[in-house]
């Protein structure tokens, strides 16, 4: 289990660096490798990545990494040492648009409760 940790975390690396510094496609917003999910033998990885920006950044992004997909793949091979390159493929994570969602409707909950409720318990 180890060694499939450190695997993970050298693709995180390294496929964020080649996005950020090797992928020349306007279409790839700001991106963010999220987590790396590996089989058991090393062979195949799901790589999560967040987008920030509208729908459009999404669908654009999207895209981009999937025309990619080769590129990154041999990049990928020559930055880490393994027997066989991974194959790859991208998912998008959205938990954190998500979370940003529930703390603005929290926030929201709290506005609309706030002042009555502060006035209530004699507190200004």
């Amino acid at each position: 289990m180890m060694r499939q940790e450190k695997v993970k975390q050298a693709i995180k690396k390294e496929v964020s660096d080649i996005i950020a510094n090797e992928l020349k496609d306007p279409r790839v917003g700001f991106i963010t490798i999220t987590e790396v999910q590996m089989s058991p033998d090393l062979r195949y990885a799901r790589i999560f990545y967040s987008v920030l920006g509208k729908e459009k950044e999404h669908t654009k992004t999207a895209e981009a990494l999937k025309s990619a997909l080769g590129f990154i793949r041999k990049e990928l091979a020559q930055r880490i040492q393994l027997r066989f390159a991974p194959e790859i493929a991208f998912k998008e994570d959205r938990s954190g648009e998500y979370s940003l969602r529930i703390q603005e409707v929290l926030e929201e909950i709290k506005d609309l409760d706030g002042p009555e409720k502060h006035k209530k318990e004699g507190q200004p």
